[in-house]
């Protein structure tokens, strides 16, 4: 049955349970009132990072690299292995694989460490964009989740042309206290409008019928985490696609605070592909 997807239920999700020596097990969430039946691929991504933690108490998350094979299907469980690579006093090193119903959906490489003191420091400055006030309200995703868009209205119009950047503040309820959990937030978000960055300078009058005979999927994503994560207020995405070829787009984008902390960055492939007839028939929502 479709529900109302929220924060709260995805912080839910997130939290995984010991199900063994080095495995877990979760949950992955209700239909969503858009149809959509899998889940997003920064889902998997944050629990396998919510699992490397439990797994590393004693250390902290400092990046996640993960390629997504199969399709996780919604209101059903996940079974998470993680496989020790490397664990030493300073740092650990884990391969956690996502399955389902014995199909693997995806692999996550995980760094983790106990952060040392501060040698040397800098970081990219946050983008002088418009301010959330100023910027312009996009549909919720789900309850707890307000999205503004800088300097874009809609990124479904096909008359939204632009470069291939996009800027969007985010604010969510609630905002986690664990630093797990935190990041596991901070990753599910990344995944949200990479493609709608690539495809921006590519559309135009006329291109409407031609972007709806597409289908696109998120590959893999990688994120590295620069300090704790910890924000009050609105988070600035900012995505750059900086190649589109062969099939395949690459996004690369930062993570900053209000007060201009870089929290993360992050890079993705995408898949995109021209769609098969048989799945024209497939709500748009439930196949982007």
């Amino acid at each position: 049955m479709a529900a109302q997807a929220s924060v709260a239920g995805l912080l839910e999700v997130f939290d995984v349970t010991p199900a063994g020596a080095n495995r877990f097990s979760g949950v992955t969430g209700p239909v969503g009132t858009d149809g959509r039946t899998v889940a997003k691929g920064t889902q998997a991504l944050g629990q396998a990072i919510v699992a490397a933690a439990k797994r590393f108490p004693d250390k902290t998350i400092r990046s996640a690299h993960a390629v997504f094979t199969k399709p996780v299907e919604v209101d059903s469980t996940v079974e998470l292995s993680v496989q020790v690579v490397h664990e030493g006093r300073s740092t650990a090193t884990a391969v956690v694989s996502v399955a389902q119903d014995a199909r693997l959906c995806a692999t996550v490489t995980v760094l983790a460490d106990i952060p040392g003191g501060e040698v040397i420091a800098h970081h990219a400055l946050r983008p002088d964009v418009e301010t959330p006030a100023d910027a312009h309200p996009a549909a919720a995703a789900m309850t707890g989740h307000e999205l503004r868009l800088v300097d874009v209205v809609d990124v479904n119009n096909p008359d939204e042309v632009g470069p291939p950047e996009l800027y969007a503040w985010l604010r969510c309820d609630p905002i986690p206290e664990r630093d797990d959990l935190a990041k596991a937030l901070v990753c599910y978000f990344t995944g949200q409008l990479g493609i709608s960055t690539t495809m921006r300078p590519h559309r135009g009058v006329g291109t409407a019928q031609a972007h709806a005979t597409l289908t696109t999927a998120l590959m893999s994503t990688a994120v590295s985490f620069h300090e704790a994560v910890e924000w009050d207020g609105w988070l600035l995405y900012g995505h750059e696609s900086t190649a589109a070829a062969q099939g395949m787009s690459y996004v690369r984008g930062q993570v900053h605070t209000e007060d201009g902390d870089l929290l993360a960055s992050f890079a993705q492939e995408g898949l995109i592909r021209p769609m098969r007839s048989a799945d024209t028939a497939i709500e748009m929502p439930a196949r982007l």
